[in-house]
């Protein structure tokens, strides 16, 4: 693959030099590398924002899980600590009464008085015992409350970092939505002629079909389709906070031998750079926001080897992605 690249960047670069002047041709280089970093890096960062955040929500259910453990702990001890005072009380009522009986029966018999000794030394030592386990329950319970506490403090903030997360998300989502309305709005006319708008994962995508921008085998916009690149770039040049990816893509049939592409992977590319070209002539867009990507023909809509499957195929897709730098902060924040 990655000698299929050079051969290709060399082809390119060959073909460039005879009619393209060396800073020019620089340049475009420079752009191209930049982009194709960015892209690379906005796909890490989305996956590391959707392992974040899977990882945020997993945290926050055993978080939430040990809180209502510990809490079923408190209940079970608060219980045995009423009953261990119940009994407490039952055997000081106990002491007090044999007490009295004691005093009652001093002057009795010496062999009840000893037993009567007897059982008020058990009683008292049975007392003690019970007071201990009295005080050590209230030390745990104390410390478990504390733990309960700790874990209360920790949910609060995960939640707050949620309802945080959720909130910036669903701004994204919103500003998607809006992004979409005004695509189709400005595009509006060419619906139905080859070209599509949806909205998947967090991005709008646009669909423009072979018929609507390029002859059979060749990288040349017609008219019709520059008309319609020039239309979304007002749209993409009022949203600076929106990167945008071309992807071109072919059908299975390959080139016809001798002809000025090398591959389908050389038709895809030069088709999305010449779309990049369209939308950046004349607008206030930023290079620095495009990325151009030739497909092939790897990712067809229809793999079925019929015609009307293959024209489906033959398409470039433009997919616009919102800025997730408040996103990536949020999730940085820890």
């Amino acid at each position: 693959m990655i000698l299929k690249q050079l051969f290709l960047y060399f082809f390119i670069a060959v073909c460039f030099l005879s009619c393209v002047p060396p800073k020019l041709f620089s340049e475009l280089e420079s752009e191209k590398n930049i982009c194709s970093n960015e892209r690379y890096g906005l796909l890490s960062e989305n996956e590391k924002l959707t392992v974040e955040n899977t990882e945020l929500k997993a945290n926050l259910e055993r978080a939430e899980e040990a809180r209502e453990r510990t809490e079923d702990n408190c209940r079970a001890n608060a219980e045995e600590l009423n009953s261990l005072k119940s009994t407490y009380n039952q055997l000081d009522k106990r002491y007090n009464e044999l007490y009295a009986q004691h005093e009652s029966f001093i002057s009795g018999s010496e062999t009840e008085t000893k037993k009567l000794i007897g059982q008020l030394d058990n009683t008292q030592r049975d007392l003690y015992k019970r007071e201990d386990q009295l005080n050590q329950l209230s030390l745990t319970l104390e410390k478990e409350q504390n733990q309960l506490n700790m874990l209360k403090s920790e949910l609060e903030d995960k939640n707050s970092r949620l309802i945080e997360l959720q909130r910036a998300l669903s701004r994204k989502d919103s500003a998607v939505d809006a992004l979409k309305q005004k695509v189709t709005a400005a595009l509006l006319g060419f619906e139905n002629q080859g070209l599509s708008i949806t909205k998947k994962n967090g991005k709008v995508y646009i669909s423009l079909e072979e018929k609507l921008l390029f002859g059979s085998g060749s990288t040349q916009v017609d008219l019709r389709g520059i008309s319609a690149l020039k239309k979304l770039a007002v749209v993409l040049g009022q949203n600076p906070d929106i990167n945008i990816t071309i992807e071109g893509h072919t059908d299975d049939v390959p080139v016809i031998p001798g002809a000025k592409f090398e591959d389908n992977w050389d038709l895809s590319t030069q088709r999305a750079n010449a779309i990049i070209r369209i939308l950046l002539d004349g607008t206030r867009i930023k290079p620095k926001r495009l990325i151009s990507s030739g497909r092939s023909e790897y990712m067809p809509i229809d793999n079925a080897k019929t015609t009307q499957a293959r024209q489906k195929n033959r398409r470039t897709e433009i997919i616009l992605t919102p800025n997730l730098d408040e996103l990536l902060n949020i999730l940085e924040s820890r």
